[in-house]
């Protein structure tokens, strides 16, 4: 059976990892939730501003009434792409960006295409986008797409202001046009896979909650 595919319907939840309040990643996020296009809805989850419970193996974890997760777990689940935002601090992605990765369940990511984003206030940036890559993605099954972004000091680009192109350094040009791109491909990744998890789950494949997770 052919699967017809609104691309226009697709949700887009971007997240950002920092464990501070008027972070750089959620400067950065805004600036993408605002470059982001052909979504039917965009949402910014700062992970900073909820009660996060420390993943400890359980699904337990999950439902403790002071817990801010059931509201997130509910944005995750309807959402077709994630944009994932982590700082880099001393080499490493945001324990609180792992965390959450960690909370994922395969039921609300599975198969679902994600665009990995490092905020850096130097010239590095390269260790979280790798780390993420290595080890947070094998149980919750996101997708992480060939592209990334590593936004290298942050503090000097991607400021709300109304400079023209013409003021702008060409390196903040040639950043906003590798956004701009980066966008684009993660917009043709999530009507792709979400045909697959159309396929997935109408046509699973046989025993397939045999290989829940990944080797």
């Amino acid at each position: 059976m052919a699967v017809t595919i609104e691309p226009s319907n697709m949700r887009l939840l971007i997240v950002s990892g920092s464990q501070r309040t008027q972070s750089q990643s959620a400067k950065v996020a805004q600036y993408l939730v605002e470059k982001a296009k052909n979504y039917k809805e965009i949402n910014h989850l700062e992970l900073c501003r909820y009660n996060i419970p420390f993943w400890d193996g359980e699904q337990d974890s999950q439902l403790d009434p002071s817990s801010g997760w059931p509201l997130i777990s509910q944005k995750v689940s309807r959402a077709d792409a994630l944009i994932l935002i982590t700082p880099e601090w001393g080499g490493m992605a945001s324990p609180l960006l792992k965390n959450f990765l960690l909370m994922c369940d395969k039921q609300e990511t599975a198969h679902k295409p994600a665009l990995l984003v490092s905020v850096v206030s130097g010239i590095s940036g390269a260790y979280p986008i790798a780390e993420l890559r290595m080890n947070s993605l094998k149980n919750n099954k996101i997708v992480a797409v060939p592209d990334h972004l590593i936004i290298r000091n942050v503090k000097e680009v991607l400021n709300q202001c109304d400079k023209g192109d013409a003021q702008l350094t060409q390196r903040e040009i040639h950043l906003r046009e590798r956004i701009d791109y980066s966008l684009h491909m993660l917009h043709q990744y999530s009507a792709a896979l979400q045909a697959i998890r159309i396929q997935h789950q109408s046509q699973p494949y046989p025993k397939q909650q045999e290989y829940s997770y990944g080797m």
